[in-house]
């Protein structure tokens, strides 16, 4: 057992998840002093990854954290976005990134690259490690870590822990309780993937959108690689889903109608991906996202789902956020914590139900919501009927500002390390059980 005390060289923070918020908490925090420690379930770092829109909040943390510029911009600017039925007839229509923001487009890959390649040296990562108990007192939290290969277990002592670990997060069901509490499932499932060739007759920066009543499928283009593909349907229940390999669940979801071309192609896509994503929509509502010294960040605490189109930059805006709050509260990580939720809340919130409504968006779920989606997306062709869209979105814009307007204030307290660069690395990927250690 190794008992780490809180004092002397830095505050302790414990990071559960090497994805993109726990990439970013260790980033911002080491900046002002503290010494993270990462831990992954996973044997390695994840490779490619799919689709993902980078709004107005997320580039600008990113930018304060000095890696916007490291995960690049996929974005394909020339391109054009048809709607197209099952036989591969085509119409120009709306894309993702006419949505209001100007997302930036990547690969969840480039963001957590970028991330990765800016953490110091000294911040030590351990693959094939969970927290398997959580034990707070006044002066800090005492955490057991388990080696899932070797079974080996330590219990080591932390000032915060951040859990970053996901949708269904170890953290959260150690310290807050069992998953069912807090995730509510939307209805839909989701498929998605890099495919490893663009579309026959389909120009590599052109999108696609076969929508039909209760399941869709989408070819996101980027600038510079293969497209994205996503589909997602509307079920009864999401656990026979689950109950059978995903490539047979999409099969059975988009029939019993011939394929056609197109779905064939994309279907053949999904199944031969290196890196597939399946799973049930679900977003995570909580009444509170800490507890003692205890923290969730991003899809643990308030998964927005694919949706909503704002996981990655509320990860990044929430992580960095919580940088902020933790440097105007020194010593007091209770009332730190507290601000940073308060903050915080109300743009999640809104974001959430905002998510709901762009389900119609992406996979309307009756005919009722397949002819409004076509009639709405007819209308914006025309300049004067676009400002409607932006419209039903509440003006995105306007909660943009509150995560923005927050970190500007903030922006002025000193780090640790002010004006410091970040050292650089490779961004290849870790053998399994790897321990980087400080020295």
């Amino acid at each position: 057992m190794t008992d780490m005390t809180t004092s002397g060289d830095g505050r302790r923070v414990l990071v559960v998840g090497l994805g993109i918020s726990g990439l970013a908490t260790a980033v911002r925090l080491h900046r002002s002093g503290w010494r993270p420690l990462i831990i992954e379930r996973a044997p390695a770092r994840r490779k490619g990854g799919y689709f993902i829109g980078l709004f107005p909040p997320g580039m600008s943390s990113a930018r304060r954290l000095g890696v916007l510029d490291a995960m690049g911009d996929r974005t394909a600017r020339d391109g054009i976005t048809y709607e197209v039925d099952r036989l591969g007839r085509r119409r120009p229509s709306m894309s993702f990134t006419d949505i209001p923001g100007q997302p930036r487009v990547l690969m969840r890959g480039d963001i957590e690259n970028g991330l990765f390649t800016s953490l110091p040296d000294d911040v030590e990562v351990r693959f094939s490690t969970v927290p398997t108990a959580i034990a707070q007192d006044d002066r800090g939290t005492s955490v057991t870590l388990t080696n899932t290969r070797s079974g080996q277990t330590t219990t080591e002592r932390f000032d915060l822990v951040v859990g970053a670990d996901g949708l269904r997060s170890t953290v959260r069901q150690l310290v807050f309780g069992a998953h069912e509490q807090f995730l509510h499932s939307l209805g839909y499932m989701i498929g998605a993937c890099i495919m490893s060739r663009p579309v026959p007759d389909l120009d590599l920066h052109d999108g696609m959108i076969l929508a039909e009543a209760g399941r869709s499928a989408w070819v996101f283009p980027f600038a510079d690689s293969n497209p994205g593909l996503l589909f997602s349907y509307r079920v009864d229940a999401v656990g026979p889903e689950f109950a059978r390999p995903p490539i047979e669940s999409l099969r059975k979801a988009y029939g019993p109608e011939p394929t056609g071309p197109l779905l064939t192609h994309f279907l053949k896509e999904f199944e031969a991906a290196e890196e597939p994503l399946f799973d049930a929509v679900q977003q995570v509502r909580m009444p509170r996202w800490h507890q003692g010294r205890v923290v969730l960040v991003g899809d643990s605490a308030w998964c927005l789902t694919l949706y909503s189109g704002m996981g990655a930059s509320t990860g990044l805006a929430g992580s960095e956020l919580l940088g902020d709050m933790l440097d105007r509260y020194p010593g007091d990580p209770a009332g730190a914590l507290a601000a940073w939720e308060r903050e915080l809340r109300p743009f999640i919130t809104d974001l959430q139900a905002r998510g709901v409504k762009m389900r119609q968006f992406f996979t309307p779920g009756s005919e009722i919501e397949r002819f409004l989606r076509s009639a709405t997306l007819r209308l914006l062709e025309s300049r004067f009927t676009r400002p409607i869209f932006h419209r039903l979105l509440g003006d995105r814009q306007n909660s943009i500002d509150i995560v923005a307007r927050v970190s500007s204030n903030i922006e002025a307290t000193p780090a640790a390390s002010p004006g410091s660069s970040l050292p650089r690395r490779s961004n290849d990927l870790r053998p399994p059980d790897l321990v980087r250690r400080p020295g």
